[in-house]
C-alpha cells in the first residue's frame, strides 16, 4: 500500500523566490522582534514581505507602527499588503480589532493561512519572511505542506528552560524536511553601561554544544537592551530607530548570513535594489 506524501501538495507562490520561517518552541523569547528586524535588515538589499502567521496572538501591527490600518482589495480581488519601511506586511491583526480574540478551530486556521499566502498581492518578492506562532502545531505543519520553504530560523534565549523547547522546533523541521538556516540567540548578553563589558543575564545552557552536534550554525547573538523593547512598543523597530547601534549591526550581520545561504547558488543573479 502506497501512502500519500503530504508534502507533494506543496505549490510555489508565483514571483516569490524564497520563503523562510522564524520559529521558537515557546513564547517570550523575542521571536517576533527578531523576525521583524531581520526582515527589515534583509529589506535593505532585497524585496521583502513579512507575514505574521500567529493568528491567535498577532503582534506585527504594533511592532511596525501600523495599528488600525486596513488593507485594500484590488481590482483582481487580491488583498493589497500594508507597506511600511519598504516591507510588504500582512497579519490577521489588520483585519480584526486588536482587543478581539480569534476563536477558531483548525480548518479556519488553515483557510486563513492559505488566503494570506495565495490571496495577498505579495509579488514580486525576493524573500517572504513568515513569523510563526510559538510551538510545533497546526500552522507550522500546514505551511510545510502548502509551500516549499527555503529554510527555518530558530530563536532561543541562552538558558536551558528556553532551549529545551527550541530543540522541539529543530526536531519538527528535520521531520518535515525543512532546512534549518541557523539559530539566533536572543538576549544573549547585556553591555554594562559603566564599563562596556558584557554581562551574562541568563545561565549558559547546552545550546552551543547541541547545535554544534547537529551541525547547525549560530547565526548571531542579539544583546539585551531595553531600547529594543521600547522601539517595538513605539512601532519603530531598532533597525530603523538606531541603525548605527550594536543591535542593528548584529541584525545586519545575521541578515547577510541568511542571504548568503539563500542565494549562494545564484550569486551572480542575487537581486539587489
Amino acid at each position: 500500500m502506497t501512502m500519500n506524501n503530504p508534502f507533494n501538495q506543496q505549490s510555489p507562490i508565483p514571483d516569490i523566490k524564497k520563503i523562510i520561517v522564524v520559529s521558537s518552541g515557546k513564547g517570550g523569547v523575542g521571536k517576533s522582534t527578531i523576525a521583524t528586524n531581520l526582515a527589515l535588515s534583509l529589506g535593505q538589499k532585497y524585496k521583502v514581505g513579512l507575514l505574521d502567521a500567529d493568528i491567535y496572538g498577532p503582534s506585527l501591527p504594533r511592532l511596525m507602527g501600523t495599528l488600525n490600518q486596513k488593507p485594500n482589495i484590488n481590482a483582481d480581488g487580491k488583498i493589497e499588503p500594508i507597506q511600511r519601511y519598504g516591507l510588504k506586511l500582512m497579519s490577521i491583526g489588520y483585519l480584526i480589532n486588536e482587543a478581539s480574540a480569534v476563536v477558531w478551530r483548525g480548518p479556519m486556521l488553515f483557510k486563513a493561512i492559505d488566503q494570506f499566502l495565495r490571496d495577498v498581492k505579495w509579488a514580486p518578492l525576493d524573500v517572504l519572511v513568515i513569523d510563526l506562532p510559538p510551538g510545533t502545531g497546526d500552522i507550522q505543519l500546514s505551511l510545510a505542506q502548502k509551500v516549499p520553504l527555503a529554510g527555518a530560523i530558530i530563536v532561543s534565549t541562552p538558558q536551558n528552560i528556553a532551549f529545551m523547547d527550541a530543540k522541539k522546533s529543530i526536531d519538527m523541521f528535520e521531520r518535515v524536511q525543512v532546512p534549518i538556516l541557523g539559530l539566533v540567540e536572543n538576549m544573549s548578553y547585556m553591555i554594562n553601561p559603566s564599563t562596556g563589558d558584557r554581562m551574562q543575564l541568563y545561565p549558559k545552557g547546552e545550546l552551543d554544544q547541541f547545535i554544534e552536534s547537529k551541525n547547525i550554525s549560530k547565526l548571531g547573538e542579539i544583546p539585551f537592551n531595553p531600547s529594543i523593547s521600547l522601539s517595538c512598543e513605539a512601532g519603530v523597530p531598532i533597525v530603523e530607530s538606531n541603525s548605527k547601534g550594536i543591535e542593528a549591526i548584529s541584525f545586519s550581520h545575521i541578515a547577510e548570513k541568511i542571504a548568503l545561504k539563500l542565494f549562494s547558488e545564484e550569486n551572480a543573479a542575487a537581486p539587489t535594489l
